[in-house]
C-alpha cells in the first residue's frame, strides 16, 4: 500500500528481489511504479470498501505499508457507509496509533499479515557507522550522547524523535511542528555548531512507518549551521542516502548512526 516519496519503488524492488508478487495499491501522491510491480490498484483513502475487494480479488496474504499517507482526503469525505462507516465509527477522534489499530485488526481479520518494513529496507536502513567524510568531534560526541537520552525520552512519551543540542542544552524537542521546523527552531536557539538526533520509540511499530531523515532534513541542518547530525542505527531510514550523504560532506557535516546508550 503505497504513499508519496521515493520509498515505495525501493521497497517493492526489494520485495520482488526477495521472490514476493507485488501488488501496488497506490493511494493519492504515489509514485509511478509500472514496470516495478505485477499490478498496480488505484486506492483512496475515501473508498475503503474497494480497497476491501482489490485486497480478496488480488489474494493478497501480506501487506506492506510505504510512503506517506494523508488522512487529509479521509477526514474530508463524503457520507460513509458500510466497511468504511464502520472505521470511522471505530477510530472515534481519528488518533493515529488507533488508526494503526483498526488497519492491523482489520487485516488480521481477513487472514492478512501486516508486515515490519525493516526487512525490505535494504541499505537504506542506517547500520553503525559514519557516513560522512568528516567524523564528529568529543564536544560532538557528548551533545550526540546527550541527544540520544533526550530524543528516547520524548519519543517514548510520543511527543517527537528528533532533538538539536548545544553544548548539553537542548535547544529543542520535535513535537507536532515536524523534524525540519524543529531543527529550524533549535539552530536559531543554539546557533551554530549545535547537534542533531533522532531516534525511535523504545516500542515503535515499525509495521506502520519507521522513522527516517533524507535530504530535507540535511538542508535544514545546512541553513541553521548544524555541525552533526545522529541516527539510531538500524531503527532510522536514510532516505536517499547516497545525496544526503553527498550534501553533508559539501557543509561539512559529520552524519552519523550508532546504537542508542542503554537505559
Amino acid at each position: 500500500m503505497c504513499g508519496a516519496g521515493s520509498l515505495p519503488a525501493r521497497m517493492a524492488e526489494e520485495a520482488r528481489r526477495q521472490g514476493w508478487r507485488v501488488v501496488a495499491f497506490a493511494f493519492d501522491g504515489a509514485p509511478d511504479l509500472a514496470g516495478r510491480v505485477a499490478h498496480v490498484v488505484r486506492a483512496r483513502v475515501t473508498e475503503l470498501p474497494a480497497v476491501v475487494g482489490a485486497l480478496v480479488t488480488e489474494k493478497v496474504d501480506a501487506v506492506l505499508l510505504s510512503g506517506r499517507f494523508s488522512m487529509g482526503e479521509f477526514l474530508r469525505g463524503g457520507t460513509a457507509d458500510g466497511e468504511q462507516a464502520r472505521l470511522e465509527g471505530t477510530v472515534g477522534s481519528f488518533v493515529d496509533t488507533r488508526m494503526a489499530e483498526v488497519m492491523a485488526a482489520t487485516l488480521t481479520g481477513m487472514g492478512i499479515d501486516l508486515l515490519d518494513q525493516r526487512p525490505f529496507l535494504g541499505e537504506w536502513l542506517a547500520t553503525p557507522g559514519c557516513w560522512s567524510a568528516r567524523e564528529p568531534g568529543e564536544t560532538e560526541w557528548a551533545d550526540i550522547r546527550r541527544g540520544f537520552a533526550v530524543a528516547r525520552f520524548a519519543a517514548d512519551a510520543g511527543v517527537g524523535q528528533t532533538v538539536v543540542v548545544k553544548r548539553g542544552a537542548v535547544t529543542a524537542v520535535e513535537a507536532v511542528e515536524g523534524t525540519t521546523a524543529a531543527i529550524a527552531r533549535g539552530a536559531a536557539l543554539g546557533g551554530s555548531g549545535a547537534v542533531i538526533v533522532k531516534v525511535a520509540a523504545s516500542r515503535h511499530d515499525f509495521r506502520f512507518d519507521t522513522p527516517a531523515i533524507g535530504l530535507e532534513t540535511v538542508e535544514a541542518a545546512v541553513t541553521g549551521g548544524v555541525t552533526a547530525l545522529a541516527v539510531e542505527a538500524s531503527r532510522v531510514l536514510l532516505l536517499d542516502r547516497e545525496v544526503m550523504t553527498k550534501r553533508a560532506d559539501a557543509a561539512g557535516i559529520a552524519l552519523v548512526s550508532a546504537h542508542a546508550p542503554a537505559d
